[in-house]
């Protein structure tokens, strides 16, 4: 689906795209310099090949469970999911149709299930519409999404990524962002919110970009520490966010 602000991308387009926009990187940010330079073949769309297909509501449905879990436990939940409706995620009818106990059982919480069915009964009873969001500017579409109970701007804006492929999106209330900036621009603390924003100032207007290349080398040091920790206890890591 195109979108106000882009779309995903393919083929030829968006191998332009990506030689465009890790070129204005690697002038406006020397710090992702380095880690785009590090990561020749990196490809930020490659970890949704692994995902099942999704909308705007599948990808609301994957960011609500994953709200504080981490990448292999929201897969996991996923899964459980899925398996109940015949291998694939459920629509906004699917889920008013469902006894929510189901949902339960498949590793939500009350207040998950709670944000789930409210997003779905907007969907159903047309308060809120899928093509009619897709089409509005980033800004415009958080605040909308925000209104529900249990959407917060993080579930919002992974949404956007996920679905839309909107191409200037930023997570700075994500905790493993924050690690990465701390660690990328060797601050001696935790960054808050702002400060995130501040430097992700001069990505625009590929901040989702620098923002993938970012969690791809927290997700590098954490498959570092899980697999020196396993293997110093003879266990076999798994890596989590």
């Amino acid at each position: 689906m195109v979108t106000s602000s882009g779309g995903a991308r393919v083929g030829v387009g968006r191998a332009e795209w990506l030689r465009k926009a890790r070129a204005h990187l690697r002038s406006a940010d020397p710090m992702l310099a380095k880690l785009i330079a590090d990561r020749p073949d990196f490809d930020p769309r490659r970890w949704m090949t692994e995902l099942p297909p999704m909308d705007l509501f599948g990808a609301l449905l994957f960011q609500i469970v994953g709200q504080q879990l981490s990448v292999a436990a929201t897969r996991r939940t996923l899964a459980r999911i899925e398996a109940r409706f015949g291998g694939r995620l459920p629509s906004a009818a699917d889920v008013l149709g469902t006894d929510p106990a189901q949902f339960r059982d498949a590793g939500l919480s009350w207040r998950k299930i709670s944000t789930l069915r409210e997003l779905a009964e907007r969907l159903s009873d047309g308060r809120l519409d899928q093509d009619v969001l897709a089409a509005l500017p980033d800004d415009e579409l958080i605040s909308l999404l925000t209104e529900i109970p249990g959407i917060g701007p993080w579930t919002a804006q992974g949404a956007l990524i996920i679905a839309l492929g909107r191409e200037d999106v930023v997570l700075p209330g994500d905790l493993a962002l924050r690690k990465a900036v701390r660690a990328t621009y060797r601050l001696d603390h935790l960054p808050t919110e702002e400060e995130v924003l501040a430097i992700a100032e001069k990505w625009r207007p590929y901040r989702s970009l620098a923002t993938a290349y970012l969690f791809s080398a927290a997700f590098e040091e954490a498959q570092g520490l899980a697999a020196r920790a396993g293997h110093s206890a003879g266990l076999p890591p798994e890596v989590e966010r």
